[in-house]
């Protein structure tokens, strides 16, 4: 798969993902809010690891720097 995702999108999931994987296992999230909430997370912590997003992939957007010539 083509890589879409730069560094700073990468810190920027990961860090969501974990506020919310917080927020649900202190119970500030419960019910049908926190598995929605959960499984958001758990895309974002899997795009990350992968540096693929498929949502980006139909727009043609990739958040990696182009290097300079």
């Amino acid at each position: 798969m083509v890589k879409n995702i730069g560094k700073m999108d990468k810190i920027v999931r990961i860090a969501a993902a974990l506020v919310v994987g917080i927020l649900v296992i202190t119970g500030v999230f419960q019910g049908v809010v926190a598995v929605i909430l959960g499984l958001l997370a758990l895309v974002f912590l899997g795009t990350s690891a992968i540096g693929t997003c498929p949502l980006y992939l139909p727009f043609g957007i990739s958040t990696i720097k182009k290097p300079k010539k």
